[in-house]
């Protein structure tokens, strides 16, 4: 039995680790890909998981392979394709930790996966699938995540979205805003940020988390506010954290990490959303927040996954926080 199954882009996130007199960066190679770093925070803390994606039949597709197996992550549904190559993220990083992407995915492998190639029983051993929305810029991928997404909610399965916003990946803002509306209208529990919140409605992110509940039927809104923290709500209870003090040099991943760490504790409470005090709320935040915030004292996303004993520890420094 899986916990969680996610579908999504397994890619090769390039940090800028220093820039010469000319302005050209020196670069390093992490493996990274939203739904990957989510679920192999899940893994740190305790949890099943398994990720359908496409990688190139290259060096770079071989790497991540070998990763997410040492991650403890099912890949039994990811499909090696020697027609594409692996897709490439290049990360430029300012002096605060603040991240700006461009991509080499024209196509890349994780834009090639049909709903032919979707491993189903893997969505049937799932308690929870998750995706994202970069799964939905172009075709054959959005179909397959689509017939994803309605395959999962006819089974009864807990379903978890993160908007993931990268505008240059997209046709237009409006193509991005109609398919992130689309996903949080199928989701249960939504991870969003509040920037994403002010490019779908222009709004803070108490208005927005209300939007999620009210407008799109979400049962449980997460939003991420950067160095401030974060902010859970759901129809009967809600709950704000800051963040510990850390001193950032990466924030790649650090979204990812935070929902994947958020809903370990969720599946660990074994609780029916709307029964969630603001007690477990708590529970959930208190620990992904400062999940999330150590993963930015180190370079990408998968690497940077604190253990379960350090996020402990930074939790000591968060008011209110539960501390097991």
């Amino acid at each position: 039995m899986l916990d969680v199954v996610a579908l999504g882009e397994l890619l090769i996130d390039f940090a800028s680790l220093s820039v010469d007199d000319s302005g050209y960066p020196t670069m390093k190679a992490n493996p990274g890909g939203a739904p990957a770093n989510f679920l192999a925070a899940l893994n740190v803390y305790g949890k099943k998981t398994a990720l359908l994606g496409k990688v190139g039949d290259d060096a770079f597709g071989r790497l991540l392979l070998g990763t997410l197996k040492n991650a403890g992550i099912e890949t039994r549904g990811i499909v090696t394709d020697a027609s594409v190559f692996t897709t490439l993220a290049f990360v430029t990083i300012n002096q605060n930790g603040e991240r700006s992407f461009s991509f080499a995915r024209k196509p890349g492998a994780d834009t090639c996966m049909c709903w032919e190639e979707i491993d189903q029983r893997l969505l049937d051993e799932a308690r929870v699938f998750h995706f994202g929305t970069l799964s939905l810029t172009t075709e054959p991928v959005r179909t397959a995540t689509q017939a994803c997404v309605s395959y999962a909610r006819r089974a009864g399965k807990l379903i978890s979205c993160d908007p993931n916003l990268r505008k240059p990946l997209w046709e237009s803002e409006q193509a991005a805003r109609e398919q992130i509306l689309w996903s949080l209208h199928q989701a249960d529990v939504v991870k969003i940020s509040d920037e994403e919140l002010r490019f779908l409605w222009d709004c803070g992110p108490d208005e927005g988390a209300e939007k999620l509940l009210a407008e799109c039927g979400v049962s449980l809104a997460m939003v991420t506010l950067g160095a401030a923290g974060c902010l859970l709500k759901t129809r009967n209870a809600l709950f704000r954290s800051p963040c510990p003090n850390v001193h950032p040099v990466d924030t790649t991943g650090a979204g990812d990490i935070f929902g994947g760490s958020a809903l370990a504790r969720l599946l660990l409470l074994d609780k029916p959303i709307d029964g969630l005090t603001a007690e477990d709320l708590a529970y959930i935040g208190c620990f992904a927040v400062a999940a999330a915030s150590l993963s930015t004292e180190h370079y990408g996303g998968i690497p940077s996954i604190p253990e379960k004993d350090a996020v402990l520890s930074a939790m000591r420094t968060l008011a209110a926080a539960p501390l097991s």
